[in-house]
Formats: C-alpha cells, structure tokens, sequence
C-alpha cells in the first residue's frame, strides 16, 4: 500500500494489486474511501465519512490530480 502524500488527517494511497482503473484511497481515523481518478473524478465507496469530509478529499483530489496520476505512473507502469 504506498502512500501517495499526507494532507492534514487524510492519507491517499494505492492498492499494489487492485484492478486497473486509476484510482485512489483516501482513509482518516474516521473512515475511508475510494476515489476514481479516470475517466473522471468520482465518489467510488464511502465508508463512515461525512459529505463534509467527501468534499474536502475531492478538493484536495483535484488540487493534486496531477501529483496522484505521476505517482500511479511511476507505480504501476
């Protein structure tokens, strides 16, 4: 599971061996949740997170899209 960056509470990171559709995971000591990057930004999963904290991850997801699809590159391919 490599970390992909730490913001505030939130760790982003990747599954070695999930599936191929790009993605990410988001957990905090609250709950978790899985992000589609491709073919757009979507809510896949949310477990135990507020629509607040969605928000918030989708934010941050979108501020460093391009950090989180560099490091899934350098990652899986």
């Amino acid at each position: 599971m490599p970390t992909v960056f730490i913001d505030g509470r939130y760790r982003f990171y990747f599954f070695s061996r999930e599936e191929n559709r790009r993605h990410v995971h988001v957990s905090s000591s609250d709950g978790e949740a899985k992000i589609w990057l491709e073919p757009e930004i979507e809510v896949a999963r949310v477990v135990n997170l507020s629509a607040q904290e969605v928000s918030k991850i989708l934010e941050i997801i979108r501020d460093r899209q391009e950090e989180i699809n560099d490091f899934w590159d350098r990652h899986f391919r």
